[in-house]
């Protein structure tokens, strides 16, 4: 960027004027002018079923893990480690192994066994030149912002710049940031197997392309929904998965076709779109990124990540 522009962007918002330098201030740095500062945690004792529900509720893609004593961060829980535990990855094997199956018993495992450990962290001192860089180097899509005590102070993410940025990229089109090379599903994937796409290739959404339901003839490169990492969650976390549980086995669940909870209704784009106008609808709509369609035929996507690499360029 457009660094200069960025600059402005935040000046707009009618913020106190701050220094955009990318070392460390002796004062706060300007990220913690767009961190969310009233950040929700969990001890690591607490369970992974109430991880999960407390993502639902607040609609969090990830949570901190703190210790219960000192209150320092100790991992995180994101959307990803759900899935993996739930059939994706490694983390499966709780479930499978420890629990042979027993769905009801391997959520109540404390949280810790599946958190991730080697949380990457951004100072309080740290620029927003610095969260846009490192969020693009270690590709991570947020950051616990901490003191100098190693106490949570604030959590930004790609979201937070993506709302910033509404409106503002004017001279950028869709087409020319949107991710092409695309994974796509169908409506009767299982829930593991979507779970497996997603963990292996750190997808956080995958567009579901088949048959339209009211035509009479398959339109196989048709876009007819699309299921994200927040739907599985959703799945898990409000206790809709346990309407499905008659013996306590995990697969009662992980066979259910993602056709039952995908978003049929997408909001889509297309190649010719402002990423200005594209985050105005992100902000607006709450989501992370829009299938570019021509015709309902899928031709990309573009993501939050997408938005910050054309702004670091």
């Amino acid at each position: 960027m457009r660094r200069k522009e960025l600059i402005n962007v935040v000046k707009s918002r009618e913020r106190a004027p701050l220094e955009f330098e990318t070392h460390i201030a002796e004062h706060d740095g300007d990220i913690m002018s767009i961190a969310k500062k009233k950040v929700i945690t969990v001890p690591q004792s607490a369970t992974i079923k109430e991880a999960a529900e407390i993502m639902v509720k607040n609609k969090f893609r990830r949570l901190p893990i703190t210790d219960a004593g000192t209150g320092k961060i100790r991992g995180i829980v994101t959307s990803m480690d759900i899935l993996d535990f739930l059939g994706g990855g490694d983390k499966y094997q709780i479930l499978e192994k420890k629990h042979d199956g027993n769905f009801l018993s391997a959520i109540n495992e404390p949280v810790k066994e599946i958190m991730t450990r080697d949380v990457e962290v951004l100072s309080n001192k740290n620029s927003i030149v610095d969260a846009v860089s490192k969020m693009l180097e270690k590709e991570v899509g947020a950051f616990p912002v901490v003191d100098s005590d190693e106490n949570i102070v604030g959590i930004v993410s790609e979201r937070d710049f993506t709302f910033l940025l509404s409106g503002v990229l004017t001279d950028e089109v869709v087409e020319d940031f949107m991710t092409t090379s695309l994974i796509k599903t169908t409506p009767g994937t299982r829930i593991e197997g979507a779970t497996k796409i997603m963990v292996r290739n750190k997808l956080r959404r995958i567009p579901v392309t088949g048959e339209e339901r009211k035509t009479p003839h398959p339109e196989n490169d048709k876009l007819v929904g699309i299921i994200t990492a927040t739907d599985i969650l959703k799945f898990f976390g409000n206790s809709t998965a346990f309407e499905k549980i008659i013996t306590n086995n995990a697969e009662e669940v992980l066979n259910t076709a993602i056709a039952d909870i995908m978003q049929k209704d997408v909001i889509k784009t297309n190649t010719y779109t402002r990423l200005g106008d594209v985050c105005t609808i992100m902000e607006t709509k709450g989501i992370g990124g829009l299938p570019v369609v021509r015709d309902n035929e899928l031709l990309g996507i573009i993501t939050e990540s997408d938005i910050l690499r054309a702004i670091s360029g």
